[in-house]
């Protein structure tokens, strides 16, 4: 049987109050009352409940995370900055992974109100009436991180993804490529699907280059997706010398796909990712990406996020962290 707080205050001898004051670390408690209620935890085994803790504080310490994709590289090193900020804040995470599932992200944000989550993150932005409906009902904290929803009553914590992508075709412009290929991202997707291909398609119109129907592809951000999308490209009677793939997975997918056709990176085409994940330095030729800086995007969305649940006022607008341009092998000049 589970043993329960009257069974700890039974055996050290004292009141169910001293129990619960030595639980709750309150310092009117004498020693030698407390000494006897941990011997008596110890030696019973017992766990206190954290709900019912929860419940009688009415703080439960929660978090609750929506993430689109945890098998991403850029959410995978994202939720592992926030998760560092939260535990040393005495928070916990919960985190579902929607998959890109509309209905499952509607079940999972009605149990973060059920289990009386403190906040909210989300990481993606397509959300639909029902869901902002809900989220606006529920009184709960929400930013979203690395997005930025058509909604702007929501903090969000990004970058500057239009000005970042014009800056990445650029950078491949004055390497001296005439035709860059794009791979793309969902079109739905404002942030790193609209805003990122008008980056692109602006910076070659500004710079006098022609955008060529053939070299564009939009896919779904993963790996699978950028070797498709590269191949298709490899395909044609003549394909880009320079390819910009708005994902770094997107980017690994394409290089795989250059290398199994038997051309070289960056000799035969260059590569550029988007994102700066850990996966930069782990391939051969290590990526140029433009670098969103995960690590502080992290801890800016708990920063804002925690000062929300606290109450304290902070700035209207989003905070908009910088993007940086990261060369390392993948990318050549065009001889």
């Amino acid at each position: 049987m589970q043993v329960k707080i009257k069974d700890v205050a039974k055996h050290a001898g004292v009141s169910v109050t001293t129990v619960s004051r030595v639980l709750n670390g309150e310092r009117y408690v004498k020693d030698d009352l407390k000494a006897k209620v941990n011997d008596a935890i110890q030696e019973l085994g017992y766990a206190p409940s954290q709900i019912a803790r929860s419940l009688v504080r009415n703080k439960t310490n929660l978090i609750g995370v929506i993430v689109p994709d945890l098998t991403s590289s850029f959410y995978s090193t994202i939720l592992s900055s926030i998760e560092d900020m939260a535990s040393a804040n005495d928070y916990n995470l919960l985190v579902c992974n929607i998959s890109e599932n509309i209905d499952k992200e509607l079940k999972y944000l009605n149990v973060f109100q059920e289990m009386r989550v403190e906040g909210i993150i989300i990481m993606h932005e397509k959300i639909n009436e029902e869901i902002r409906h809900l989220i606006h009902k529920i009184n709960i904290p929400v930013i979203f991180s690395s997005v930025k929803p058509l909604d702007q009553s929501f903090a969000s914590v990004i970058v500057d993804d239009y000005q970042a992508s014009y800056d990445a075709t650029k950078y491949l412009i004055e390497l001296g490529h005439e035709t860059i290929g794009f791979i793309g991202g969902d079109l739905q997707d404002i942030t790193s699907g609209q805003n990122r291909y008008s980056g692109y398609r602006n910076a070659m119109a500004d710079n006098g280059k022609t955008l060529v129907d053939e070299h564009i592809r939009f896919g779904d951000y993963k790996v699978r997706s950028g070797y498709l999308h590269m191949k298709e490209l490899l395909s044609i009677e003549r394909p880009p010398t320079a390819v910009f793939a708005v994902s770094d997975d997107m980017a690994l997918g394409a290089m795989n796909c250059i290398r199994d056709h038997q051309l070289r990176v960056p000799e035969d085409i260059s590569v550029m990712g988007f994102d700066g994940s850990l996966l930069t330095e782990l391939v051969r030729p290590t990526l140029t990406s433009m670098e969103q800086p995960i690590q502080e995007m992290g801890r800016a969305t708990m920063d804002v996020l925690l000062k929300q649940i606290s109450g304290k006022k902070i700035p209207t607008g989003d905070v908009v962290l910088e993007h940086r341009l990261v060369i390392r092998e993948s990318c050549q000049p065009r001889i």
